[in-house]
């Protein structure tokens, strides 16, 4: 299984690094791997809705 880093993920989702860290603390990515100080994620992983937003 291939894995990318949040940076990685964030050109491929066009979303920030941050967030997609944040994504991972709160475990809506499925399959993550934390290394360390650096999260992996699987590259086949699907990005999670957005439920900050609402939805009218």
């Amino acid at each position: 299984m291939e894995y990318l880093t949040t940076t990685e993920m964030a050109v491929k989702w066009n979303i920030s690094s941050r967030r997609i860290g944040v994504l991972c603390t709160e475990g809506r990515i499925d399959g993550v791997i934390k290394k360390g100080k650096m999260w992996l994620i699987p590259a086949e992983a699907m990005k999670p809705e957005d439920g900050r937003l609402k939805k009218r």
